[in-house]
């Protein structure tokens, strides 16, 4: 028989069953206590995310769909 998998929650570290509706997280208070990090500023994306395609899309974006001071030009 296989264990059920498991995570630790990113707060307290206790494990936590991935089929768990608290997933990730063990508990209400932990899920709060991390919105309350993001909220609060202490978590912070440090560099921007690289990603060429995305960079690509938006740029055909934006010459299907100029923007306003894109015509001005």
């Amino acid at each position: 028989m296989t264990q059920p998998r498991t995570l630790r929650c990113p707060i307290c570290r206790k494990q936590v069953a991935l089929h768990s509706p608290e997933a990730p997280f063990c508990s209400d208070r932990c899920r709060t206590i991390d919105l309350g990090k993001w909220a609060s500023g202490d978590y912070r994306i440090t560099s921007p995310i690289f990603d060429p395609g995305l960079l690509e899309d938006i740029e055909h974006s934006q010459q299907q769909h100029p923007t306003k001071e894109q015509n001005r030009k």
